[in-house]
């Protein structure tokens, strides 16, 4: 922690929301004769590249200003009257909870810009993707720092636009009706979601998260909890995605770019979850025990149905695409998250939230690798990169191959790896749950669950033998390229942090834990 005065934790934090939106718009405007580069393509993706890196650099210069001695506080606070008939605030604040989340979204969306400066995903204009990329950046951004309920919806809706060209426009195979698709389904959960906003904020006759949380509730009555948990709860579950709202995940994760795969599973599905821990959990906190163990049976019947379709996917002849049976495994993986949240413990939502760091570490850092198989083989299925002797990328390209080991081992909950301790702890979470939900119901939950990471490890070590191992020498297939050095410079944070978090899991438990225990306490120390 460095001494940083509250005036500049407050601009750190005004810029991280408002930086990435200036950029995109500057990414569309001519660039200044001096700055062309080689091309006006290549100076617009080294725009992106500035921009993300100096956001990113805010987000770090904020963590290291932050007072890591009272996380549960929120800090770099701003608080404008912008609706004054409505009572909407501009209100911006940071905690322990919403740090990570913070600067995870500002280092994947860093290294997806200089993937794509790199790796420029093939498409129409260049300006148009940059700027793209930064609008949605500011949306996810604004998201985990906005703390009024009608200005989380303006930012949660952001972000839906600028994926959606994203998919149509630079995607794959498939990708006109998979963006629809997308679009379409959270776009209808986003109009339940807001119902019940605006339902909650009415009737409480405030917006303001912070003032809404400190009440805990006690201002509604528990059949209007119920009701407005079902309906932000429908539209949050869509974006998590819960199964069975899931189904428009796996088309747009298999025909999205790179960069939009790494940022759709390690940013996006995060918005959903978050709303959870800081809407629904503290503001209508009965309407939340009345649904959790509802909430945790669709969490368990996800992860079990997340890793039988992987496992189908993985089986030799089933034509299973390896991004399309990543994707899946996210189904899954924010099943755990679910999971936590649904306990309504800090053990649980400990878990929850440290899960959701995880799973942004390591899916990010998968979808990579499966793009830069894909780029390489020219494919994603399985079946054609396995062949007959297997793809053996330990002999082809072995440091390839051992970082896609790695993240394997890794997403199946390795102990001393960041995968293990979000599941773990949610799954004790659900083990010994919040007062008043039934302690046998979740205990088999929990099973279920444990369940689950056995399937987990299945498919994952079936992906790891075919694609890496295979049953024949290396020398009997075409060599491919290694690993490059911008891939290298791309990929080593996530692998470095999440080895850091395994081994270190207080560096985020320390800053989540705090703000967990008042947030469910209703804002009491």
């Amino acid at each position: 922690m460095i001494d940083i005065s509250e005036s500049v934790m407050q601009f750190l934090l005004a810029f991280l929301v408002a930086g990435p939106l200036l950029g995109a718009a500057a990414a569309l405007l001519p660039a200044p004769p001096g700055l062309k580069g080689k091309s006006p393509d290549q100076a617009v993706r080294r725009h992106g590249v500035t921009v993300t890196g100096a956001v990113l650099a805010a987000a770090l210069a904020l963590a290291l200003g932050f007072d890591h001695d009272r996380p549960s506080r929120m800090q770099a606070t701003t608080d404008i009257s912008w609706i004054p008939a409505l009572d909407v605030r501009i209100h911006l604040g940071v905690d322990g909870i919403s740090l990570p989340l913070l600067v995870l979204t500002a280092l994947l969306t860093f290294l997806c810009a200089l993937h794509g400066y790199f790796k420029p995903p093939a498409g129409p204009s260049p300006k148009a993707f940059v700027a793209l990329l930064l609008l949605l950046e500011a949306g996810t951004l604004a998201t985990f720092a906005v703390l009024d309920l009608l200005l989380f919806f303006l930012a949660f809706e952001t972000v839906l636009v600028p994926m959606y060209f994203l998919i149509a426009r630079w995607g794959g195979e498939g990708r006109q009706p998979a963006a629809w698709r997308f679009i379409l389904f959270t776009l209808l959960g986003s109009v339940v979601m807001l119902l019940g906003l605006l339902l909650v904020g009415l009737e409480a006759g405030t917006f303001d998260m912070v003032a809404l949380a400190t009440d805990n509730g006690r201002g509604l009555g528990t059949s209007l909890q119920v009701t407005a948990v079902l309906a932000i709860g429908i539209g949050l579950a869509v974006k998590t995605p819960m199964w069975p709202l899931h189904s428009w995940l796996p088309a747009a994760h298999t025909a999205a770019p790179t960069v939009g795969s790494v940022l759709l599973a390690g940013v996006l599905l995060k918005m959903g979850t978050y709303g959870f821990v800081r809407i629904a959990l503290p503001i209508a906190p009965e309407g939340m025990r009345v649904l959790a163990p509802y909430l945790a049976a669709f969490a368990v019947a996800g992860i079990v149905y997340g890793s039988l379709a992987c496992l189908a996917l993985a089986r030799t002849g089933a034509g299973g695409d390896l991004k399309r049976l990543v994707a899946y495994s996210s189904v899954g993986h924010m099943g755990f998250v679910l999971l936590g949240v649904a306990a309504m413990t800090p053990t649980g939502v400990n878990g929850a939230l440290f899960a959701n760091i995880a799973h942004g570490l390591i899916t990010g850092l998968l979808f990579f690798l499966v793009g830069a198989i894909k780029d390489r083989c020219g494919t994603a299925d399985l079946d054609t990169l396995a062949g007959a002797t297997g793809a053996a990328l330990y002999g082809r390209a072995p440091r390839l191959g051992g970082l896609l080991a790695f993240g394997a081992v890794a997403s199946l909950g390795l102990p001393g790896l960041a995968g293990f301790w979000g599941e773990m702890l949610a799954m004790f979470g659900a083990f010994r749950p919040a007062e008043g939900l039934s302690r046998p119901a979740f205990v088999t939950y929990a099973a279920v669950a444990c369940f689950g990471t056995l399937l987990t490890a299945a498919y994952l070590l079936v992906v790891v033998r075919r694609v890496c191992m295979g049953a024949g020498p290396a020398a009997d297939r075409p060599p491919i390229a290694d690993v490059r050095g911008y891939e290298f410079a791309a990929w080593t944070p996530l692998a470095a942090l999440t080895v850091l978090a395994g081994l270190w899991p207080a560096v985020l438990l320390g800053l989540t834990d705090p703000a967990v225990q008042q947030l469910l306490a209703g804002g009491k120390s």
